[in-house]
């Protein structure tokens, strides 16, 4: 297959069109997930807080974190939060006691004379204080200081990793939890990453932390989007709306694509451009996660209902041995069941596209 890369075309179309394909970033048509927005800031803005932690799961390009910079944007307009992104390839504790100074630093009374950070060698002090002290210590004093002042922070960390820094800034963050300090924490992750880190014995306390799973967004309001931004009827909006199957890279990419070919709109043209990005931005890297089990069953499962008896029958595979993959790339977000006996394929046209990894 020819290896066709897009991060070039998306600089050169119209500076206009409202749909985009950069990770993270909040687009122009953008379909909001209420009930989970709703759910999760109702939880953190409570006088008695029920969780302090919420986890967002979902398969790549689903929008888990567009959905946490949405959230996490309405949360910086209230002057009580502080919001601290983390990047979780850097040392968590050092990276939120440096950032949490940097957005304390022009708070009058938060930072006391003295307070310094070290940073990959770098010594900064704060107030011309030379004093230093270990990332966790402030840490601890501005957090103090902050609950002193009824303010709240939230730290994000998304694509959470399962390894030695997270259990490390995992395990203190809950010292910081049982000291009744206003944090709270946010962070998103694929299935597995999230099931490690929840299911690791030495963080026990995020088993109870509340998970929300992405569904697909709403087709009916994806026909509503693509109506009112192509400026195309009803029909045709609900025939490219169920192309996505609600999966929102998909929403986008076809979005931006038929923006810019509204004028002779070419499916065949767009659909084969459609699969390009879809295979160069995620498909790749979705199909790369697979173990060689899950990809000989993936390959069985079709684009509409595929009766699993008939996979396992293709397969030699008893009901049981089938059930534990099943299982697995429903949890992926790879494939679903809407009925009993049945399975089919959750991401649009990704038929189409695992056939040339094959």
């Amino acid at each position: 297959m020819k290896e066709i890369h897009y991060y070039e075309s998306v600089t050169y179309m119209k500076k206009n069109n409202p749909f985009t394909l950069t990770f993270g970033k909040k687009p122009g048509e953008y379909i909001s997930r209420y009930e989970n927005s709703e759910e999760i800031i109702s939880t953190f803005t409570a006088d008695n807080p029920v969780s302090q932690v919420y986890m967002i799961e979902g398969i790549r390009g689903s929008g888990k974190t567009v959905l946490m910079t949405s959230i996490t944007g309405e949360l910086s307009e209230n002057d009580d939060w502080i919001v601290i992104d983390l990047n979780s390839t850097q040392n968590l504790i050092d990276d939120f006691a440096s950032r949490l100074v940097d957005s304390c630093s022009k708070m009058p009374d938060i930072l006391k004379k003295g307070f310094s950070v070290s940073v990959a060698g770098f010594g900064v002090g704060i107030n011309g204080g030379n004093a230093s002290g270990d990332s966790v210590s402030i840490i601890d004093g501005i957090l103090s200081s902050l609950k002193k002042k009824n303010k709240r922070v939230c730290v994000t960390i998304d694509e959470v990793m399962h390894d030695n820094n997270m259990r490390h800034f995992a395990s203190q963050f809950q010292i910081f939890l049982r000291k009744d300090y206003p944090l709270f924490l946010l962070m998103t992750g694929l299935y597995e990453n999230i099931y490690a880190v929840q299911n690791d014995p030495a963080l026990t306390f995020l088993l109870r932390t509340p998970k929300i799973r992405l569904e697909p967004l709403s087709l009916n309001q994806i026909t509503k989007q693509y109506m009112s931004t192509l400026g195309i009827e009803q029909d045709k909006a609900k025939e490219l709306a169920s192309i996505t199957k609600g999966y929102a890279f998909a929403f986008q990419a076809l979005g931006m694509l038929c923006f810019e070919n509204r004028d002779d709109m070419n499916m065949d043209v767009i659909l084969s451009k459609l699969d390009d990005m879809l295979d160069d931005f995620v498909y790749r890297k979705i199909w790369d996660s697979l173990s060689e089990k899950d990809r000989i069953v993936v390959l069985k499962v079709k684009d509409t209902d595929t009766k699993v008896g008939e996979i396992c029958a293709e397969l030699s595979m008893s009901s049981g041995d089938f059930s534990k993959y099943r299982e697995r790339l429903l949890r992926k977000g790879v494939i679903r069941s809407n009925r009993h006996g049945y399975v089919s394929l959750a991401l649009p046209r990704f038929e189409k596209v695992v056939e040339m990894y094959a």
